[in-house]
């Protein structure tokens, strides 16, 4: 079973029927125990990195994140799951969980897209990933895939830490971890077959751990 991060920030339910979809066990819980007892987490999320650490240290619930980490429990995070896994956030001046070194930084306006003209933000639909280094997440996805992007600010992790990158006026991190513990930029569950493959990749990975 898969356990779905429940923190109050959104998007869980479209995770859950990603999840169905693929025939995945899984529940939205915010029960320490029954995270533990998961065979991997997904930290999903919409929102702002103030209101979501709020939320997770409420219920003490950053705590247990970073034990079960700590612990080697697997963990995919998701747009705002995957900004908050770094050391700060610059949306609310955020002090966020500090489990991958980086920072999460907003698009410039003055960034340009190929033609010169000044880009949107947010940064929304769809755009590929570049593969820079072998994630089994991506296993049997091909290079320069699409996925579907939805956000105003993009993660700057410890490059040691980066898997793939989409250009975007820059071209900025959108997959990156080490092995067990991934995140993503863009929301898998929204992305097509592309991201239901990497669902289902995740959850291989948490049956064979």
């Amino acid at each position: 079973m898969l356990a779905i991060l429940d923190y109050r920030a959104g998007n869980l339910t479209s995770v859950k029927r990603a999840l169905d979809h693929l025939h995945i066990p899984s529940r939205i819980t915010s029960d320490p125990h029954e995270l533990k007892s998961s065979q991997g987490i997904i930290f999903p999320g919409v929102g702002a990195a103030g209101s979501a650490m709020r939320n997770l240290s409420e219920n003490r619930l950053d705590v247990s994140i970073k034990d079960l980490i700590r612990e080697g429990k697997p963990m995919l995070g998701i747009c705002l799951g995957c900004q908050i896994i770094l050391d700060q956030s610059s949306e609310n001046n955020a002090r966020t969980l500090g489990i991958i070194p980086g920072k999460c930084q907003k698009f410039s306006p003055d960034l340009g897209d190929e033609s010169g003209r000044p880009i949107n933000i947010p940064h929304m639909g769809w755009n590929r990933v570049q593969v820079k280094h072998d994630c089994p997440l991506f296993s049997g996805i091909p290079q320069d895939s699409e996925f579907y992007f939805v956000h105003s600010y993009y993660p700057v992790p410890d490059p040691a830490y980066l898997i793939g990158t989409t250009s975007y006026g820059l071209d900025f991190c959108s997959v990156f971890g080490r092995t067990g513990l991934w995140a993503m930029q863009f929301h898998p569950e929204k992305s097509g077959s592309p991201g239901l493959k990497i669902l289902s990749n995740f959850y291989s990975y948490c049956l064979e751990k």
